[in-house]
Protein backbone atom coordinates (compact mmCIF):
# COMPACT_ATOMS: atom_id res chain seq x y z
CA UNK A 1 0.00 0.00 0.00
CA UNK A 2 1.41 3.34 -0.92
CA UNK A 3 1.94 5.56 1.91
CA UNK A 4 2.09 9.24 2.30
CA UNK A 5 5.63 10.82 1.97
CA UNK A 6 4.45 14.40 3.04
CA UNK A 7 4.22 14.43 6.91
CA UNK A 8 7.71 14.98 8.65
CA UNK A 9 8.08 13.56 12.32
CA UNK A 10 6.91 16.78 13.91
CA UNK A 11 3.77 16.43 11.99
CA UNK A 12 2.87 13.57 12.88
CA UNK A 13 3.92 14.67 16.30
CA UNK A 14 1.24 17.41 16.17
CA UNK A 15 -1.06 15.20 14.61
CA UNK A 16 -1.19 13.22 18.57
CA UNK A 17 -1.70 16.55 19.77
CA UNK A 18 -4.68 17.45 17.91
CA UNK A 19 -6.24 14.48 17.96
CA UNK A 20 -6.40 14.30 21.47
CA UNK A 21 -7.35 17.34 21.71
CA UNK A 22 -10.39 16.50 19.31
CA UNK A 23 -11.17 13.38 21.61
CA UNK A 24 -11.54 15.26 24.62
CA UNK A 25 -13.17 18.38 23.53
CA UNK A 26 -15.35 18.03 20.40
CA UNK A 27 -15.98 14.11 20.00
CA UNK A 28 -18.04 14.17 23.28
CA UNK A 29 -20.03 17.39 22.43
CA UNK A 30 -20.16 17.28 18.54
CA UNK A 31 -23.71 16.00 18.99
CA UNK A 32 -25.53 18.21 21.05
CA UNK A 33 -23.70 20.95 19.20
CA UNK A 34 -25.81 19.40 15.82
CA UNK A 35 -28.67 19.67 17.85
CA UNK A 36 -27.89 22.90 18.69
CA UNK A 37 -27.08 24.35 15.44
CA UNK A 38 -23.69 25.69 16.52
CA UNK A 39 -20.40 25.18 18.63
CA UNK A 40 -19.88 27.15 21.81
CA UNK A 41 -17.57 30.29 21.70
CA UNK A 42 -15.62 28.09 24.20
CA UNK A 43 -14.36 25.86 21.99
CA UNK A 44 -12.77 28.40 19.77
CA UNK A 45 -10.58 29.88 23.15
CA UNK A 46 -9.90 26.50 23.75
CA UNK A 47 -8.50 25.77 20.31
CA UNK A 48 -6.87 28.81 19.99
CA UNK A 49 -4.92 28.15 23.68
CA UNK A 50 -3.69 24.54 22.47
CA UNK A 51 -2.50 26.70 18.72
CA UNK A 52 -5.23 24.45 16.71
CA UNK A 53 -6.42 28.02 14.81
CA UNK A 54 -4.49 29.79 12.15
CA UNK A 55 -0.89 27.93 12.56
CA UNK A 56 0.77 29.42 9.70
CA UNK A 57 0.51 33.06 11.09
CA UNK A 58 3.68 34.50 11.42
CA UNK A 59 4.80 35.28 15.33
CA UNK A 60 5.03 38.77 14.80
CA UNK A 61 1.49 39.06 14.61
CA UNK A 62 0.54 36.18 17.37
CA UNK A 63 0.89 32.66 15.31
CA UNK A 64 3.26 29.88 14.97
CA UNK A 65 4.66 30.17 11.83
CA UNK A 66 4.42 27.29 11.16
CA UNK A 67 4.28 25.72 7.54
CA UNK A 68 0.46 24.80 5.97
CA UNK A 69 0.60 21.16 6.80
CA UNK A 70 -0.07 21.91 10.35
CA UNK A 71 -3.04 23.28 9.53
CA UNK A 72 -3.86 20.27 6.68
CA UNK A 73 -3.01 17.90 9.84
CA UNK A 74 -5.97 20.03 12.19
CA UNK A 75 -8.57 19.83 8.98
CA UNK A 76 -8.04 16.14 9.02
CA UNK A 77 -8.21 14.79 12.72
CA UNK A 78 -11.31 17.25 12.47
CA UNK A 79 -12.79 15.24 9.45
CA UNK A 80 -11.50 11.56 10.46
CA UNK A 81 -14.03 11.84 13.41
CA UNK A 82 -16.72 13.58 11.49
CA UNK A 83 -16.96 16.96 13.21
CA UNK A 84 -18.14 19.34 10.56
CA UNK A 85 -19.18 21.80 13.09
CA UNK A 86 -15.92 23.84 14.52
CA UNK A 87 -15.91 26.34 10.99
CA UNK A 88 -12.04 26.08 11.66
CA UNK A 89 -10.83 26.06 7.68
CA UNK A 90 -12.76 28.90 7.03
CA UNK A 91 -11.50 31.03 9.84
CA UNK A 92 -7.63 29.59 9.24
CA UNK A 93 -7.44 29.07 5.43
CA UNK A 94 -9.57 31.79 4.29
CA UNK A 95 -9.95 34.49 6.60
CA UNK A 96 -6.59 34.77 8.16
CA UNK A 97 -5.34 34.13 4.82
CA UNK A 98 -6.99 37.45 3.04
CA UNK A 99 -5.39 39.35 5.46
CA UNK A 100 -2.06 38.10 5.76
CA UNK A 101 -2.32 38.44 1.45
CA UNK A 102 -4.08 41.93 1.36
CA UNK A 103 -4.07 43.48 4.79
CA UNK A 104 -2.51 46.38 5.49
CA UNK A 105 -0.37 46.16 8.97
CA UNK A 106 -2.79 48.01 10.99
CA UNK A 107 -5.24 45.38 9.51
CA UNK A 108 -3.04 42.29 10.55
CA UNK A 109 -1.85 44.02 14.41
CA UNK A 110 -5.62 44.41 14.69
CA UNK A 111 -7.09 40.71 13.91
CA UNK A 112 -4.75 38.15 13.06
CA UNK A 113 -3.20 37.50 16.97
CA UNK A 114 -7.47 37.62 17.92
CA UNK A 115 -7.82 35.48 15.50
CA UNK A 116 -4.91 32.94 16.73
CA UNK A 117 -6.23 32.96 20.08
CA UNK A 118 -9.61 32.20 19.05
CA UNK A 119 -11.04 35.72 20.45
CA UNK A 120 -12.66 36.62 17.29
CA UNK A 121 -13.95 34.38 14.61
CA UNK A 122 -13.67 35.28 10.79
CA UNK A 123 -15.83 34.63 8.00
CA UNK A 124 -16.33 34.66 4.24
CA UNK A 125 -19.12 37.30 3.14
CA UNK A 126 -19.26 36.16 -0.98
CA UNK A 127 -22.20 34.51 -1.96
CA UNK A 128 -25.47 36.09 -2.20
CA UNK A 129 -29.31 35.32 -3.24
CA UNK A 130 -27.80 36.00 -6.73
CA UNK A 131 -24.51 35.14 -7.10
CA UNK A 132 -23.06 31.81 -6.13
CA UNK A 133 -20.26 30.85 -7.90
CA UNK A 134 -20.42 33.79 -10.42
CA UNK A 135 -18.46 35.96 -7.32
CA UNK A 136 -17.74 39.00 -9.91
CA UNK A 137 -21.86 39.30 -10.17
CA UNK A 138 -22.29 40.28 -6.58
CA UNK A 139 -24.58 43.11 -5.40
CA UNK A 140 -23.53 44.37 -2.04
CA UNK A 141 -23.07 48.15 -2.83
CA UNK A 142 -20.25 50.18 -1.04
CA UNK A 143 -20.27 53.84 -1.96
CA UNK A 144 -18.96 56.82 -0.60
CA UNK A 145 -20.69 58.98 2.03
CA UNK A 146 -22.75 60.97 0.30
CA UNK A 147 -22.17 63.65 2.71
CA UNK A 148 -18.50 63.50 2.26
CA UNK A 149 -16.42 66.71 0.03
CA UNK A 150 -15.95 65.17 -3.23
CA UNK A 151 -12.66 63.30 -3.84
CA UNK A 152 -12.28 62.89 -0.20
CA UNK A 153 -10.44 59.43 -0.40
CA UNK A 154 -10.56 58.76 3.39
CA UNK A 155 -14.30 59.12 3.28
CA UNK A 156 -16.51 56.40 4.79
CA UNK A 157 -18.13 54.30 2.55
CA UNK A 158 -21.94 53.01 3.21
CA UNK A 159 -22.69 49.30 2.63
CA UNK A 160 -25.64 47.93 1.84
CA UNK A 161 -27.21 44.40 0.46
CA UNK A 162 -27.05 40.80 1.32
CA UNK A 163 -25.18 37.24 2.13
CA UNK A 164 -26.17 34.01 2.69
CA UNK A 165 -25.00 30.66 3.27
CA UNK A 166 -22.42 32.23 4.95
CA UNK A 167 -20.19 29.72 7.40
CA UNK A 168 -19.81 31.09 11.35
CA UNK A 169 -22.32 33.42 9.92
CA UNK A 170 -23.70 33.95 13.65
CA UNK A 171 -20.45 33.97 15.41
CA UNK A 172 -18.06 35.56 13.13
CA UNK A 173 -16.34 39.04 14.62
CA UNK A 174 -14.81 39.48 11.60
CA UNK A 175 -15.95 39.03 8.09
CA UNK A 176 -14.15 39.42 4.55
CA UNK A 177 -17.13 41.19 2.52
CA UNK A 178 -17.10 41.17 -1.04
CA UNK A 179 -18.83 44.46 -2.32
CA UNK A 180 -19.62 45.88 -5.76
CA UNK A 181 -18.05 49.92 -5.99
CA UNK A 182 -18.65 50.21 -9.67
CA UNK A 183 -21.89 48.53 -10.71
CA UNK A 184 -20.51 49.27 -14.51
CA UNK A 185 -17.41 47.59 -14.12
CA UNK A 186 -17.63 43.65 -13.81
CA UNK A 187 -15.40 42.24 -12.10
CA UNK A 188 -13.41 45.13 -11.99
CA UNK A 189 -15.93 46.90 -10.10
CA UNK A 190 -15.86 44.03 -6.79
CA UNK A 191 -13.82 45.92 -3.78
CA UNK A 192 -13.37 43.57 -0.51
CA UNK A 193 -13.63 45.10 2.65
CA UNK A 194 -12.87 44.05 6.27
CA UNK A 195 -15.41 44.13 8.39
CA UNK A 196 -15.82 44.11 12.42
CA UNK A 197 -19.83 42.65 12.65
CA UNK A 198 -19.81 45.22 16.00
CA UNK A 199 -20.26 47.74 13.31
CA UNK A 200 -24.11 49.64 13.13
CA UNK A 201 -26.22 48.39 9.98
CA UNK A 202 -24.47 44.71 10.18
CA UNK A 203 -27.60 42.23 11.17
CA UNK A 204 -27.87 38.56 11.35
CA UNK A 205 -30.66 36.79 9.61
CA UNK A 206 -31.65 33.54 11.18
CA UNK A 207 -29.04 30.14 11.21
CA UNK A 208 -30.41 28.61 8.44
CA UNK A 209 -31.44 24.83 8.94
CA UNK A 210 -29.32 22.76 6.32
CA UNK A 211 -28.96 18.90 4.89
CA UNK A 212 -25.79 18.25 6.79
CA UNK A 213 -22.73 19.91 8.69
CA UNK A 214 -25.72 20.60 11.20
CA UNK A 215 -23.29 21.46 13.88
CA UNK A 216 -21.93 24.44 11.54
CA UNK A 217 -23.82 27.83 12.19
CA UNK A 218 -24.82 28.67 8.48
CA UNK A 219 -26.58 32.16 8.14
CA UNK A 220 -27.88 35.40 6.07
CA UNK A 221 -25.94 38.05 6.55
CA UNK A 222 -27.99 41.93 6.00
CA UNK A 223 -26.17 44.94 5.58
CA UNK A 224 -28.32 48.07 6.36
CA UNK A 225 -26.37 51.73 5.66
CA UNK A 226 -23.20 50.45 7.45
CA UNK A 227 -20.78 52.95 7.48
CA UNK A 228 -17.37 51.52 7.45
CA UNK A 229 -13.82 53.58 7.05
CA UNK A 230 -12.04 53.67 4.19
CA UNK A 231 -9.17 51.95 6.15
CA UNK A 232 -11.32 48.99 6.10
CA UNK A 233 -10.67 48.20 2.37
CA UNK A 234 -8.75 44.62 1.89
CA UNK A 235 -6.62 45.26 -1.11
CA UNK A 236 -6.96 47.85 -3.18
CA UNK A 237 -10.31 49.69 -4.18
CA UNK A 238 -11.94 47.40 -7.76
CA UNK A 239 -8.88 44.62 -7.16
CA UNK A 240 -11.72 42.16 -5.29
CA UNK A 241 -12.70 39.93 -7.93
CA UNK A 242 -8.76 39.53 -8.80
CA UNK A 243 -8.02 39.12 -5.24
CA UNK A 244 -10.46 36.41 -4.43
CA UNK A 245 -9.55 34.47 -7.99
CA UNK A 246 -5.82 34.08 -6.27
CA UNK A 247 -7.24 32.06 -3.06
CA UNK A 248 -10.09 29.75 -5.33
CA UNK A 249 -7.30 27.51 -5.51
CA UNK A 250 -5.89 27.46 -2.21
CA UNK A 251 -10.00 27.14 -0.89
CA UNK A 252 -10.57 24.00 -4.08
CA UNK A 253 -7.18 22.23 -2.48
CA UNK A 254 -8.72 22.12 1.47
CA UNK A 255 -11.74 20.90 -0.03
CA UNK A 256 -10.00 17.83 -1.90
CA UNK A 257 -8.29 17.13 1.64
CA UNK A 258 -11.49 17.20 2.66
CA UNK A 259 -12.91 14.64 0.68
CA UNK A 260 -10.21 12.71 0.40
CA UNK A 261 -9.67 12.21 4.18
CA UNK A 262 -13.46 11.18 4.78
CA UNK A 263 -13.72 9.30 1.65
CA UNK A 264 -10.76 7.50 3.25
CA UNK A 265 -12.63 7.05 6.89
CA UNK A 266 -15.95 5.94 5.37
CA UNK A 267 -14.39 2.65 3.81
CA UNK A 268 -12.49 2.16 6.93
CA UNK A 269 -16.04 2.14 8.87
CA UNK A 270 -17.94 0.05 6.22
CA UNK A 271 -15.12 -2.85 6.04
CA UNK A 272 -15.04 -3.38 10.10
CA UNK A 273 -18.90 -3.24 9.95
CA UNK A 274 -19.24 -5.64 6.88
CA UNK A 275 -16.63 -7.59 8.37
CA UNK A 276 -19.18 -8.12 11.77
CA UNK A 277 -22.71 -7.32 10.77
CA UNK A 278 -24.10 -11.12 9.43
CA UNK A 279 -26.65 -12.25 6.68
CA UNK A 280 -27.79 -15.22 4.99
CA UNK A 281 -25.31 -17.80 7.43
CA UNK A 282 -22.24 -15.36 6.63
CA UNK A 283 -21.02 -11.94 7.36
CA UNK A 284 -21.90 -8.98 4.82
CA UNK A 285 -18.23 -8.40 3.69
CA UNK A 286 -18.17 -12.28 2.53
CA UNK A 287 -20.34 -11.45 -0.51
CA UNK A 288 -18.22 -10.71 -3.89
CA UNK A 289 -20.88 -7.82 -4.00
CA UNK A 290 -19.44 -6.04 -1.22
CA UNK A 291 -15.82 -6.90 -1.85
CA UNK A 292 -16.23 -5.53 -4.73
CA UNK A 293 -17.40 -2.65 -4.31
CA UNK A 294 -15.38 -1.37 -1.71
CA UNK A 295 -12.40 -2.82 -3.42
CA UNK A 296 -13.05 -0.34 -6.32
CA UNK A 297 -13.55 2.58 -4.10
CA UNK A 298 -10.68 1.37 -2.13
CA UNK A 299 -8.41 1.99 -5.24
CA UNK A 300 -9.56 5.04 -6.22
CA UNK A 301 -9.67 6.43 -2.76
CA UNK A 302 -5.58 5.95 -2.80
CA UNK A 303 -5.34 7.94 -6.51
CA UNK A 304 -7.26 10.61 -5.06
CA UNK A 305 -5.16 11.01 -2.25
CA UNK A 306 -2.26 10.47 -3.84
CA UNK A 307 -3.30 13.67 -6.29
CA UNK A 308 -3.75 15.51 -3.80
CA UNK A 309 -0.97 15.56 -1.52
CA UNK A 310 0.73 16.32 -5.10
CA UNK A 311 -1.42 19.10 -4.75
CA UNK A 312 0.02 19.99 -1.33
CA UNK A 313 2.97 19.82 -2.45
CA UNK A 314 2.48 21.84 -5.39
CA UNK A 315 0.58 24.74 -3.00
CA UNK A 316 3.02 24.79 -0.64
CA UNK A 317 5.69 25.26 -3.39
CA UNK A 318 3.67 28.16 -4.81
CA UNK A 319 2.70 25.98 -7.88
CA UNK A 320 -0.68 24.57 -7.85
CA UNK A 321 -2.62 26.22 -10.60
CA UNK A 322 -6.45 26.69 -10.96
CA UNK A 323 -6.95 23.35 -13.38
CA UNK A 324 -4.89 21.15 -11.18
CA UNK A 325 -6.59 22.18 -7.85
CA UNK A 326 -9.99 22.33 -10.30
CA UNK A 327 -9.14 18.75 -10.90
CA UNK A 328 -8.50 17.79 -7.55
CA UNK A 329 -11.83 19.41 -6.02
CA UNK A 330 -14.00 18.14 -9.04
CA UNK A 331 -12.44 14.08 -8.75
CA UNK A 332 -12.66 14.25 -4.63
CA UNK A 333 -15.91 16.01 -4.06
CA UNK A 334 -17.38 12.89 -6.61
CA UNK A 335 -15.82 10.63 -5.13
CA UNK A 336 -16.57 11.59 -1.83
CA UNK A 337 -20.55 11.81 -2.70
CA UNK A 338 -20.22 8.20 -4.14
CA UNK A 339 -18.42 6.86 -1.60
CA UNK A 340 -21.02 7.87 0.91
CA UNK A 341 -24.02 6.70 -0.90
CA UNK A 342 -22.03 3.06 -1.57
CA UNK A 343 -21.33 2.86 2.18
CA UNK A 344 -24.27 3.75 3.51
CA UNK A 345 -26.41 1.00 1.38
CA UNK A 346 -23.43 -1.90 2.79
CA UNK A 347 -25.18 -0.58 6.35
CA UNK A 348 -27.80 -1.15 5.21
CA UNK A 349 -31.05 0.29 7.69
CA UNK A 350 -28.71 1.01 9.98
CA UNK A 351 -27.29 3.30 7.60
CA UNK A 352 -29.91 4.96 7.51
CA UNK A 353 -30.04 6.12 11.23
CA UNK A 354 -28.83 9.22 12.68
CA UNK A 355 -26.65 7.70 15.39
CA UNK A 356 -24.35 5.94 13.42
CA UNK A 357 -21.88 7.80 11.83
CA UNK A 358 -21.79 7.16 8.08
CA UNK A 359 -25.65 8.57 8.08
CA UNK A 360 -24.27 11.52 9.43
CA UNK A 361 -21.15 11.17 6.86
CA UNK A 362 -23.95 10.88 3.72
CA UNK A 363 -25.48 14.31 5.32
CA UNK A 364 -22.52 16.36 5.35
CA UNK A 365 -21.36 14.68 2.37
CA UNK A 366 -23.53 16.53 -0.48
CA UNK A 367 -22.05 20.35 0.10
CA UNK A 368 -18.61 18.92 -1.21
CA UNK A 369 -20.02 19.33 -5.18
CA UNK A 370 -21.09 22.86 -4.30
CA UNK A 371 -18.49 24.61 -1.82
CA UNK A 372 -15.61 26.12 -3.15
CA UNK A 373 -17.24 26.41 -6.68
CA UNK A 374 -19.92 23.56 -8.31
CA UNK A 375 -18.40 20.77 -10.09
CA UNK A 376 -19.44 22.30 -12.60
CA UNK A 377 -17.53 24.86 -12.80
CA UNK A 378 -14.58 23.14 -12.13
CA UNK A 379 -15.50 21.30 -15.58
CA UNK A 380 -15.26 24.22 -17.20
CA UNK A 381 -12.46 25.16 -15.83
CA UNK A 382 -10.60 22.16 -16.85
CA UNK A 383 -12.43 21.76 -20.50
CA UNK A 384 -11.56 25.91 -21.11
CA UNK A 385 -8.02 24.98 -20.55
CA UNK A 386 -8.08 21.58 -23.18
CA UNK A 387 -9.52 23.56 -25.81
CA UNK A 388 -7.70 26.96 -25.16
CA UNK A 389 -7.19 28.68 -28.67
CA UNK A 390 -8.93 25.72 -30.81
CA UNK A 391 -12.72 26.57 -30.24
CA UNK A 392 -12.42 29.78 -31.78
CA UNK A 393 -10.84 28.28 -35.19
CA UNK A 394 -12.98 25.49 -34.82
CA UNK A 395 -16.16 28.04 -35.37
CA UNK A 396 -13.96 30.20 -37.64
CA UNK A 397 -13.42 27.55 -40.14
Amino acid sequence: MIQRRIFREEHEMWRETVRRFVEKEIVPLHAQWEEEGIVPRELWLKAGEAGLLCCTVPEEYGGLGLDYLFDVVVFEELWRVGASGPGFLIHTDLVATYILSFGTEAQKRHWLPKMVRGEAIGSLGMTEPHAGSDLKAVRTRAVRDPLAAPGDNDADFVINGQKVFISNGQLCDVLVLATKTDSEAGANGVTLFLVDTATPGFNRGKNLEKLGMKAQDTSELFFEDMHVPASAMLGAEGQGFKHMMTKLSQERLAQAIRSATVTEVMIEWTVDYTAERRAFNQTIGDFQNTQFVLADLKARSVMARVFTDRCIELFMAGELDSVDAAMAKMVTSELHCETADKCLQLFGGWGYMWEYPICRAYADARIVKIAGGSVEIMKTIISREMFKGKLSRTRES
